[in-house]
């Protein structure tokens, strides 16, 4: 008698970058054995030691246990709940990190006006491969990406034969204005700001700290999205448009899968470390679990520091209550 289908052999999973392993799961049942999650559907049952998982992308049809979620929280996994194949991110729990390296580097960054300069134009840098950007200030930076994709809605209306006059859309309803060439960019932009925010979730970035960007939630979102438009959503909006297939799960389906084939999600993770991360180091991740000190930057927690309250001082200085000088004798 064969074994059942919940009995089944481990299988091994996909890693999308050497320091970060994302695990995907859609329509199973996610639970947990001893330090092991367990993916569970009726064609296989696959165990992943938990330790290994730096994002667990949660997608439609799943169902997991406290226990699960327990262990992912103990064992430093992001849980980000998804559509399809990472496509549009809709909540996330505790990011993969630890520890706040990376965060307060880009809070230190995007607070200083010459470190946000140059990030920003590390940014379009990536854009502008053969350009030198160093000089530029943010005007000419924007009208330089204005030009480009403008450039490149032209280039690929002339590739397609689509019509192409000018970008509209309607924040907040990514269906509500503009021809179906609009209509479609603007839902796959919003599918690429899902994937790009489950990323940055998962690294322990934060989505709202934009350096070119600024104002919302999703500020970094915004910029690190903008670094891959060109490659997926535009092209992709015209080859849909080309070939009549207008709907959004037209556009869901398709991005997922050029996602998937150019391991988009491998991408935004280097990219990401690249801008953020100081020259030549790579932020540590751990809880280094330390107390703020403003001359030595951070100590230990956990410690009774009272014994070192009078630490900087030479000697103990006493003051007590002025004196009057004695009065003369007026007798004498």
């Amino acid at each position: 008698m064969p074994e059942p289908w919940w009995r089944a052999q481990p299988q091994d999973l996909y890693q999308i970058e050497d320091r970060i392993t994302s695990v995907y799961a859609e329509r199973c049942h996610i639970d947990r054995d001893e330090n092991a999650i367990v993916l569970v559907n009726k064609a296989r049952t696959v165990h992943v030691p938990a330790a290994l998982i730096a994002v667990m992308l949660i997608g439609p049809g799943t169902r997991i246990t406290h226990p699960a979620v327990t262990l992912l929280a103990d064992s430093g996994t992001a849980m980000c709940w998804v559509g399809e194949q990472g496509v549009r991110m809709y909540a996330s729990g505790l990011g993969g990190s630890r520890g706040s390296q990376l965060l307060t580097r880009q809070a230190w960054l995007v607070t200083r006006p010459q470190e946000r300069l140059a990030v920003a134009r590390r940014m379009y840098a990536m854009r502008f491969p053969d350009e030198d950007t160093s000089g530029l200030t943010m005007q000419q930076l924007r009208g330089r990406e204005g030009a480009r994709v403008r450039g490149l809605y032209r280039n690929h209306s002339q590739r397609t034969g689509v019509p192409w006059q000018r970008r509209e859309y309607k924040p907040g309803d990514s269906s509500a204005a503009g021809d179906d060439v609009n209509k479609l960019l603007s839902i796959a932009n919003s599918v690429l700001y899902g994937i790009c925010h489950a990323a940055i979730a998962g690294i322990g970035a934060s989505p709202a700290l934009g350096f070119v960007h600024t104002g919302t939630a999703i500020s970094f979102v915004l910029d690190i999205a903008d670094l891959y438009k060109a490659d997926y959503t535009i092209p992709l909006a015209f080859d849909l448009v080309a070939a009549q297939r207008l709907t959004e799960r037209d556009v869901r389906i398709e991005l997922r899968d050029r996602a998937a084939d150019g391991k988009l999600l491998a991408t935004i993770v280097k990219d990401v470390k690249q801008l953020l991360n100081p020259p030549d180091v790579d932020l540590i991740d751990q809880d280094l679990g330390a107390l703020w000190d403003p001359k030595l930057g951070e100590v230990a927690s956990g410690v009774d520091w009272s014994s070192t309250l009078f630490e900087e001082q030479r000697y103990l200085e006493v003051i007590g209550p002025l004196i009057d000088e004695p009065k003369a004798d007026s007798a004498t």
